[in-house]
């Protein structure tokens, strides 16, 4: 798919095929695109969280306000920054903005990556970042900050 046909079809998709699997070839890709965003000062400090687990696809689902598509994708990943990285050179800016930009920037690319691979996501923000947190027992520097279901769109 070209560049232009992938932003032209890029859309959220909130019903996976529960039957068909993404594959780990696929996922790496995906991750991939999502490091070569750009980054405040080349601190990267977005990593991104692949979980595969029913149960913690449920308790990140109920952590979301209840959005329970994001159990039915074989895929979840979360995006998390280290926002205590990026401020240790940027201070408050670095902490309030860079960072998040960053963890922005890295998310919209996963989001194009996976439909150009024929798979469907969506850009989940709704979510309670403290229990979100817990469930994936994150670092007091590590914010969550996008949660993206990753599957093929149900038919």
């Amino acid at each position: 798919m070209d560049f232009w046909q992938v932003i032209k079809k890029r859309h959220s998709v909130r019903s996976f095929d529960s039957q068909k699997d993404v594959s780990d070839k696929d996922i790496k890709k995906i991750i991939e695109a999502g490091k070569m965003a750009p980054s405040a000062g080349a601190i990267y400090p977005t990593n991104f969280l692949i979980i595969r687990d029913q149960k913690t696809k449920i308790e990140i689902a109920e952590a979301a306000l209840g959005q329970y598509f994001i159990s039915e994708a074989p895929v979840v990943i979360v995006v998390v920054a280290d926002i205590e990285k990026t401020a240790s050179r940027y201070g408050q800016r670095g902490r309030n903005l860079y960072a998040i930009q960053d963890a922005a920037a890295a998310t919209e690319n996963l989001l194009l990556a996976a439909t150009a691979l024929g798979l469907g996501t969506c850009w989940v923000g709704a979510f309670d970042e403290d229990k979100i947190s817990q469930i994936l027992k994150l670092e007091k520097s590590q914010r969550p900050l996008a949660i993206i279901p990753v599957g093929y769109k149900k038919v």
